[in-house]
């Protein structure tokens, strides 16, 4: 006899209706509702291949909203987290190189050979502390 574990506690969810959540349930049962009501408030305007694809693009939200999520979030984790990060704190990161190993050699060439003798005093202590 086996027993399924996950392997993460956290992503833990109980089955309420055909192994759907009951977030999976309402969510479904709001798509379907779209659907249905695209479908007849739309039939008399369209054929029957439009208005198909019609309901299946309204109902795309909603299926999305309840069964995606993002990085362990939920749609409206995500979108809180979007909003905050472009809207309402929004930061410009840039970045810009730096060669360390020049900028030694250039302050080393303006101080005419100094650091070097601080190096080698420095290196010449530490041996002798040793």
């Amino acid at each position: 006899m086996e027993v399924k574990i996950n392997r993460e506690i956290r992503d833990y969810t109980e089955a309420v209706f055909f192994g759907m959540s009951l977030r999976q349930c309402a969510f479904a049962v709001l798509a379907c509702g779209a659907a249905v009501g695209l479908y007849f408030l739309l039939s008399p305007y369209f054929g029957l291949e439009t208005l198909s694809w019609v309901c299946i693009l309204g109902a795309a939200p909603f299926v999305a909203i309840g069964f995606i999520r993002y990085h362990s979030m939920t749609a409206e984790q995500f979108v809180w987290t979007w909003i905050k990060s472009e809207i309402l704190m929004p930061q410009h990161l840039s970045y810009s190189p730096s060669n360390s190993y020049r900028r030694l050699l250039e302050a080393a060439e303006k101080d005419n050979g100094t650091l070097r003798r601080r190096l080698r005093g420095a290196v010449a202590g530490y041996a002798q502390d040793a």
